[in-house]
């Protein structure tokens, strides 16, 4: 069979919407959505060059420096170090602590999303092709998981890993566990209903759901029909006829709960079950900060928590943007 067989059977009935003109051209006309992404961008990028960046190395805690911390911001430590945002309670300098902790932060929630999303692309393209026994466990185990809080699935893997590991090993994989921890609980999110209508269910459902729902309506279409016609593999129609077509909400739910992602690491963190204070991430920084809080050194904590709020907000409106761009009613 000549790839010229399939070649109207690979393409679909529409382009997916990211492809389209109007994508970049609305992008452009959006002061949101430029606010938004380059806020984005520069704290991506400035986390991604952290080592080059910041002024201290804060990632060895042996190289902290006690005498100095607690400093207020503008201040110069006792060896002519100087500390522009202040140091916190271990000496650190907060503006590299931030740095790293932004770095920290994203690592977290850009694994558990993309983790979250790839299970849940799998399972969804499973249940909703295949259907019959196979989407029915896929989808009961759904219902299940979704009757749980996010934090709560992520507090309970988390005990469990206390449990069978010691501290030392617990706290050089804080960063895995965590990842898996928020990814357990992250497919299970929201739903998106596709081709002329996208709406953000108030419930929490799965990536999964969103996905299987996406197929339920793309298996019966006749590009689909006409691959399977002429022979095509079901590992082929799914991942190269399918998948491309259900990409987009699925990226609008990713944006939108990067968001949530790092919001959970920094709750965890703060609860004393995420991050070790040893290695800083805005979570960790906050809850140090917050010891010290009532005492004036307000910089410990308010600095790293402003620097939490702006991102969410950047990577909330961005991710609104993206959900009415993608979104076919609003499209022109």
């Amino acid at each position: 069979m000549s790839d010229e067989t399939l070649e109207g059977a690979d393409a679909p009935d529409h382009p997916p919407a990211w492809w389209r003109g109007d994508f970049v051209h609305g992008f452009v006309r959006s002061p949101v959505a430029i606010v938004s992404a380059t806020i984005v961008a520069m704290l991506l990028l400035l986390a991604i060059l952290a080592p080059f960046v910041a002024p201290y190395d804060v990632r060895d805690p042996a190289k902290a420096n006690v005498v100095d911390a607690r400093l207020p911001p503008s201040s110069t430590g006792m060896f002519g170090d100087q500390y522009s945002l202040g140091t916190d309670p271990q000496g650190r300098d907060m503006l590299s602590a931030m740095i790293y902790g932004l770095r920290t932060s994203l690592l977290v929630g850009l694994g558990a999303i993309g983790l979250a999303a790839a299970c849940g692309i799998a399972l969804g393209l499973a249940g909703g092709y295949f259907g019959g026994t196979i989407d029915a466990v896929i989808m009961r185990a759904a219902d299940v998981q979704s009757s749980f809080p996010a934090i709560l699935i992520a507090l309970l893997i988390d005990g469990i890993t206390r449990t069978l590991m010691d501290r030392a090993t617990h706290e050089a994989l804080a960063v895995p566990i965590l990842i898996a921890a928020i990814a357990a609980s992250f497919w299970v999110q929201y739903a998106r209903v596709v081709r002329g209508l996208v709406l953000v269910e108030r419930g929490r459902v799965q990536y999964a759901r969103v996905v299987r729902g996406l197929v339920l309506v793309e298996r019966g279409r006749e590009y689909v029909l006409a691959a399977r016609v002429t022979g095509v593999r079901t590992v082929s129609i799914l991942f190269r006829h399918i998948l491309p077509n259900v990409l987009g909400p699925v990226l609008v739910i990713a944006t939108i709960n990067l968001a949530l992602a790092i919001l959970t690491e920094a709750t965890l963190s703060f609860l004393g079950v995420g991050i070790p204070p040893t290695q800083p991430s805005l979570g960790s920084l906050v809850r140090i900060g917050n010891e010290f809080l009532f005492s004036g050194d307000w910089w410990i904590s308010l600095m790293p928590g402003g620097l939490l709020v702006v991102l969410s907000l950047g990577v909330n409106l961005f991710g609104d943007w993206l959900r009415d761009a993608l979104n076919p009613r609003l499209a022109s």
